[in-house]
């Protein structure tokens, strides 16, 4: 990073507006495989517009798909019915998990040959544990690299196996990539989750885009899925993704601690994401909460001061990084535990946050899988590093609100979800 790709932020006293959100990245990712692998030509409205995105849009049209631009943000997907017509081809995936670990699922169980990388940090995150349950149906996956880890090359293979065994504690994207895979094997295959399973709600999601696509999937709890013999996708003609409710919590963060109200519109109380319930947590620190189908409305405490409180957010694994920058403004010691998961994310992000929260001021302790936040008495002016992750430079944009500005190092790494989101800011904040 060259020294002069920096954003400052002023201090910012207040904030009140209306923000429409990007596309869901969970959602956008999903739909775009999905339809795909599907049989007939799906219309995707909405459609993020990130990094992330183009990586799978990229992957798609490699795999020789038929990908057409319809302008707006929409997109025409010609299905190919679960038979990549290009068998042999090498994928690029910069830092994309929502494109990596299906991806690498799906193309495991189709009968080509294929090399699939991304950017250095991407072949840092585990993968192990999604090529050994491809293994146990007879895939033929190998690590090109370190053992557990991308880039992977991937061979054509006879895939049998009626039961697969799978590790729920590390990254709910392999059990999603792993489900929304097994159709192509059109035939019985029972999946049993080994431990914990963490981040349930994006299993959720990928459980509902499937069912959009006609694959209902049967379930024991959270213990074990199965996806039935003669299930195929079917596409559902038309399919609108839902706003990201994991950059809607910057927004209606910034209600809480500005003042407000901030609106945000995209996500509300219909919404399949996980994330939504973010708002809950601002509720749970005095923030007042009020939502419709497809809108949250965020504003401060009668008091004006956020209350600390003490989380398991394994719910809200994304979302929780903006609590921890939400907790500067609260009263008291904020605990957010059950975040294992934001270790083996784009960053070490419970590491990268202690390490900026103490430098405008916090006092800051990390564990194995949780954080722990007491404010300073005055935040510090302080430059923040953000690790090429776009969900640093997002969270920490919040600090501004302190009373004495923040620099935000390297703040084009929001094109990962969210490209323009320090104009969307600037839109609600007064300065």
């Amino acid at each position: 990073m060259t020294q002069h790709e920096f954003i400052d932020l002023p201090p910012l006293l207040s904030a009140h507006g209306t923000v429409r959100l990007p596309g869901s990245k969970s959602i956008s990712n999903r739909v775009l495989l999905l339809a795909a692998l599907a049989q007939g030509t799906t219309v995707v409205r909405d459609l993020l517009h990130s990094d992330d995105t183009e990586r799978m849009l990229d992957a798609l049209r490699t795999l020789g798909v038929k990908v057409e631009s319809l302008g707006d943000n929409a997109y025409r997907i010609t299905g190919c019915g679960g038979d990549f017509p290009n068998k042999d081809a090498k994928l690029f995936l910069g830092n994309a998990g929502t494109a990596f670990r299906p991806l690498t699922a799906a193309l495991a169980l189709s009968g080509g040959n294929y090399e699939l990388s991304g950017v250095p940090r991407m072949h840092e995150r585990p993968i192990g544990d999604l090529v050994d349950a491809l293994r146990q149906l007879g895939a033929d996956i190998r690590y090109l690299g370190n053992e557990g880890f991308p880039p992977l090359k991937i061979e054509p293979a006879k895939i049998d196996g009626h039961t697969v065994k799978i590790r729920g504690d590390v990254s709910s994207q392999f059990l999603s990539g792993l489900l929304m895979a097994l159709p192509l094997l059109e035939r019985t295959v029972k999946v049993e989750v080994v431990g914990e399973l963490i981040s349930k709600p994006y299993i959720e999601i990928t459980l509902a885009m499937m069912a959009n696509f006609g694959v209902a999937v049967q379930r024991d709890g959270w213990n074990s899925f199965t996806v039935a013999a003669g299930s195929r996708y079917v596409s559902p003609k038309e399919v609108f993704v839902e706003g990201d409710a994991s950059s809607a919590s910057y927004f209606l963060a910034a209600g809480a601690i500005g003042g407000g109200p901030v609106r945000v519109e995209g996500v509300g109380k219909t919404s399949v994401q996980g994330d939504v319930r973010f708002a809950e947590a601002l509720e749970k620190m005095g923030a007042t909460i009020t939502m419709g189908d497809n809108w949250i409305e965020a504003r401060a405490p009668a008091s004006g001061k956020l209350k600390a409180i003490d989380l398991d957010c394994n719910h809200i694994p994304d979302a929780a990084m903006t609590l921890a920058v939400a907790a500067l403004f609260a009263d008291g010691t904020t605990t957010l535990r059950n975040i294992a998961s934001w270790r083996v994310k784009e960053t070490d992000r419970i590491a990268a946050m202690a390490i900026e929260l103490r430098k405008v001021g916090a006092t800051v302790e990390e564990g194995a899988d949780f954080i722990r936040v007491t404010p300073p008495a005055e935040i510090k002016y302080a430059a923040i590093d953000t690790y090429d992750d776009h969900r640093m430079a997002m969270c920490f944009s919040l600090v501004a609100f302190g009373g004495a500005g923040v620099r935000i190092n390297d703040p084009k790494c929001v094109a990962k979800t969210f490209p323009d989101y320090f104009e969307c800011l600037s839109s609600v904040a007064v300065r």
